[in-house]
This record gives C-alpha cells, sequence and structure tokens, in this order.
C-alpha cells in the first residue's frame, strides 16, 4: 500500500495541517523549525505505532485539548490515531485500541542526519539502533527484548541491596540466561544477513573496492542457555559490589569495520556517508525480504548533508519506493 494523504490537528506546532502525498517522491519544503519533521512523526505514528522522537505529552501542541492525526492508504483504508492528555488511541479497521494493531503496522525506513553519526557513536547507540532494526523484523526479538530488559532492571535494582543472597537472584538469572542467548543467537544471524549485502551497496555507492563490514562485538560468542546462567552466578560477588550486572547482551556492541580497521578512526568523512547510505539500502532490503512489504522512506534533511553524487544514489536505490522527505531548500539530484 502507498500513503495517499496525512493530516494532523494540534500536533506539535500545527493547528492543521494537511499534505497529499505521491506514489513515488514528496518533497516537504520548508525553513527549519516550521514543523516539516513533525510531518514525518506522524507518518511514523500511524505507521509504527509509536513516535521516533518523543512520547505524547510532548508531542501535543501547548494548552490544546488533545492532538488527532489520520493517514489515508491508496486504497481507501484510514488510520486515525488520538491522545487527549490522558488516553491514546487508534483506530483502525473500524475498531478502537491503544495500540496500533500489528496488521496495520507498515515497515518503514527512517533516515536522519544523526544517523551518519553512528559510525562514531557510542556502544549504546549502536545497540539502540541495530535492536530497532531487529525489533522491526521479527516481533520475537521485540518481545525477547523487553523482557530482557524488565529482567536486567529487576537484577539491578536487587544487586543494590546490602543484604543480598544468591537464591534471590536465581528466577532474574534464568530469565537473563532465556532471553538474552535467545537475542544473542537472532542478533548472530540478522548480522550475517547486513554483512552479505553491505558491501555491495558501499561498492555501488563509493565505486571502489574498499571493503566494509559490520562486527558484532560481543562476551557471549556461541553461547549456550546453560552456559549463559553459569556465567551469571558465577559473577554474583562481583556484580553485588558493583551494582548492576557486568555479563550479558547488554553489554554488546556492533562496530563498522573498513578495510579490517575500525572506521571510526580510519574512515574519511565522505567514506562514512557512503557506509551509512549503505546501510540504509541494507535496511530497505531486508525489511521486504523478511515481511514481504516495500517500506516507506522517509527521510529527514538529509540531502543538506551530502554530495551530489550520494544524492543520486539516494534516489536511485529508492526509485522503487514510496520516499516522502523533508527540505529547506529544493534538492537536486
Amino acid at each position: 500500500m502507498l500513503i495517499k494523504s496525512i493530516s494532523l490537528t494540534n500536533f506539535r506546532n500545527h493547528n492543521q495541517y494537511y499534505l497529499e502525498c505521491n506514489p513515488d517522491t514528496t518533497l516537504i519544503l520548508g525553513e527549519n523549525g516550521c514543523g516539516k519533521t513533525s510531518v514525518l512523526e506522524a507518518i511514523y505514528i500511524l505507521t509504527r505505532g509509536k513516535s521516533f522522537r518523543a512520547t505524547d505529552p510532548d508531542i501535543i501542541k501547548r494548552e490544546a485539548p488533545f492532538y488527532r492525526i489520520e493517514l489515508t492508504y491508496d486504497n481507501g483504508e484510514t488510520r486515525v490515531a488520538t491522545y487527549n492528555h490522558q488516553v491514546k488511541t487508534f483506530i483502525c479497521f473500524d475498531k478502537k485500541s491503544r495500540r496500533l494493531p500489528k496488521k496495520a503496522k507498515h515497515p518503514v525506513v527512517l533516515f536522519q542526519p544523526s544517523d551518519l553519526n553512528l559510525v562514531s557513536g557510542s556502544p549504546s547507540r549502536h545497540r539502540e539502533y541495530f535492536d530497532h532494526i531487529f525489533s522491526e523484523l521479527s516481533e520475537e526479538y521485540s518481545t525477547n527484548l523487553s523482557k530482557y530488559e524488565k529482567a536486567l532492571h529487576q537484577r539491578n535494582e536487587l544487586l543494590k541491596s546490602d543484604n543480598l543472597s544468591r537464591d534471590a537472584l536465581f528466577s532474574w538469572n534464568l530469565l537473563l540466561a532465556r532471553y538474552g542467548s535467545n537475542l544473542h543467537k537472532m542478533r548472530q544471524e540478522f548480522i550475517i544477513f547486513i554483512n552479505e549485502n553491505l558491501n555491495p551497496f558501499y561498492t555501488s555507492i563509493a565505486e571502489n573496492h574498499d571493503l566494509v563490514f559490520l562486527k558484532h562485538k560481543t562476551e557471549l560468542k556461541n553461547i549456550t542457555e546453560s552456559a549463559y546462567l553459569k556465567f551469571l552466578e558465577q559473577n554474583f560477588e562481583k556484580d553485588h559490589y558493583l551494582g548492576h550486572t557486568s555479563f550479558g547482551i547488554h553489554r554488546d556492541d556492533f562496530e563498522f569495520f573498513f578495510n579490517a580497521n575500525p572506521a571510526s578512526g580510519s574512515a574519511s568523512r565522505g567514506e562514512t556517508r557512503s557506509l551509512i547510505l549503505a546501510l540504509k539500502f541494507v535496511e530497505a532490503k531486508i525489511l521486504e525480504e523478511k515481511l514481504g512489504e516495500k517500506p516507506i522512506i522517509l527521510l529527514d534533511d538529509v540531502f543538506s548533508e551530502l554530495d551530489n553524487l550520494r544524492r543520486k544514489c539516494l534516489i536511485n536505490n529508492f526509485k522503487d519506493h514510496q520516499v516522502i522527505l523533508t527540505s529547506v531548500e529544493a534538492v537536486t539530484y
């Protein structure tokens, strides 16, 4: 399905806003601060179920009693989301719900200027980025990640206690071992797919023979659930002293390599941009192959960060997708 239109009421700085979308490329033009990104944010909410940058109290226009967004597809279907300072409601298929139903979700590739800093980002930034992609691909991954993070939080709270026994942690150790080993296995599988496609896309952009790849840096290796549990139990005294869990998939990193060296210290600015573009193309490909739908491409003011060569490559690789982009000036490519 393609997006036909999106309308906003009391959303961010928009009293009323309506956008008619083209089936190929739609450009939202305007000065900084005029609310261009907010339109992409509204589209994201009605395709993925939540904002990519804020919570609902931050989104609703100041002093407004509610916000409302409505998205219409080219087949006539509509999605509506409202928020009244207390309750958020989605209306899809003539039914109300507190969350966007799974069958109402549509794959999206979002490109923000901050993504161009991903190569030099921190391990937590890398985990956040790839956990988001993997959760889009797999509901099982998303569920395991949510349960892992809840168990990790509970275990860390207990570790801060003065009088703590090993037995008090056992149930949380079991949960971390179960969900952590599952997540580790899925991360390994997704990284293999990414690396099968990352270098061909990079070569098509940079037009050279440099070798780029993504490395999953982890303490776990090919660890089993029982081995994971054993490590947690062995680290009891250390973790109690530190007040947090020192072993597990929450310490993983995803590091880019450029010609066998860490890209953060060896890739130039242009090479870094080519690498991130290649990653976005891989993201679109893996979403389409795994979910059976072409993702909608949302580009937030990225053309100002790219030269003409990379602009052309961006458009050429996404020419078969619906693209909605923002810019402060008319773009040329």
